[in-house]
């Protein structure tokens, strides 16, 4: 797979000038990769994921067991991004209406005004989604695939970029709800954190407190900077011979499984495999960009069982990267 870059270089926009060198844009994104790092200690692959997934213009989903980060992560890349933060706690009791808005009568006006909910931020953080009903879950639906919602027949749009990180509990424990493999389907990856190992844990246990560490950060990426580096995500070349590897998968997972990846799923895999190629620096994918994203994007799309190691999303997404050949 070593076919000629029919794109041009990828372009990116650093301290306030547009620049060619692919090089840069590496460097900026590692900056806020390192950034992120400092927070969530020795986790650095799970950090650069999630970063992955922010700049092929995704959405996260952040499952594990509470205490062990996920929302400090969640916390760490909005605060190191120059856009609007917003957090929702989902609980058993919330409605579609407070985190969408509400239509209120002015009197004055003699007339309905739209009041925004806490939903129209740049970067949305919805704190434990499975603890809210399905009626709440669906209405993230419209929003994270279309960037807009309709309420009272009206379209309102969502800001750019818009970014939703979820935090999602373990499906056993009392009070969640699973989210339908429809919802599941609108996050681009599904990330574990686990526990630190033990000299990593050591480091946090003498470090400063982590909510003091958050407020030190600062933004490290624009707006502007960061929707120029998904464009260049976008531009970044993919050979017919990827497309065929990456379609390889794609009849594999069609033909092993229940639920096979769908055609959305290879769009995802394949902007998630642009951006994490344009991370390391380079122009054109390669079939390992894939490999390094296969597991994150398509775990959540073939399994719902996360604890049962034997037939998990995790599992067979890993026995498909294996058994399908690099043609």
């Amino acid at each position: 797979m070593t076919s000629e870059i029919a794109e041009p270089p990828a372009r990116a926009i650093a301290n306030g000038r547009t620049v060619d060198d692919t090089a840069d844009v590496k460097g900026r994104i590692e900056a806020f990769a390192d950034q992120v790092s400092e927070i969530i200690v020795g986790k650095s692959h799970s950090v650069r994921l999630a970063v992955a997934c922010l700049i092929a213009r995704g959405h996260l989903l952040i499952e594990d067991v509470p205490g062990v980060g996920k929302t400090t992560l969640s916390h760490a890349l909005a605060n190191s991004l120059g856009l609007n933060f917003r957090r929702i706690q989902f609980t058993s009791d919330l409605l579609p209406a407070d985190i969408l808005g509400n239509s209120i009568f002015a009197q004055a006006e003699q007339r309905f005004i739209f009041h925004k909910g806490p939903l129209f931020s740049q970067v949305v953080l919805i704190d434990e989604v499975n603890r809210a009903t399905p009626k709440t879950q669906s209405a993230l639906l419209e929003a994270m695939e279309e960037n807009h919602v309709s309420i009272d027949g009206v379209t309102h749009r969502l800001p750019t970029p818009f970014f939703v990180i979820a935090t999602q509990n373990p499906q056993q424990q009392i009070g969640t709800f699973p989210l339908p493999e429809s919802q599941l389907d609108r996050f681009l990856m599904r990330i574990e954190l686990g526990v630190p190992d033990r000299s990593s844990e050591r480091a946090m246990l003498l470090g400063m407190d982590r909510r003091e560490l958050l407020k030190k950060m600062r933004p490290i990426l624009s707006a502007e900077v960061l929707q120029e580096i998904q464009e260049a995500a976008r531009r970044v070349h993919v050979s017919g011979p990827l497309l065929d590897y990456l379609q390889d998968l794609l009849d594999a997972s069609r033909r092993r499984h229940r639920i096979g990846l769908s055609p959305r799923a290879g769009l995802a895999l394949l902007h998630a495999a642009q951006a994490w190629a344009l991370m390391q620096g380079r122009e054109m994918v390669l079939p390992e960009d894939i490999q390094a994203v296969g597991v994150p994007v398509m775990a959540h799309r073939l399994g719902h069982d996360v604890e049962n190691s034997g037939e998990s999303g995790r599992a067979l997404a890993g026995n498909l990267l294996h058994g399908v050949l690099v043609g």
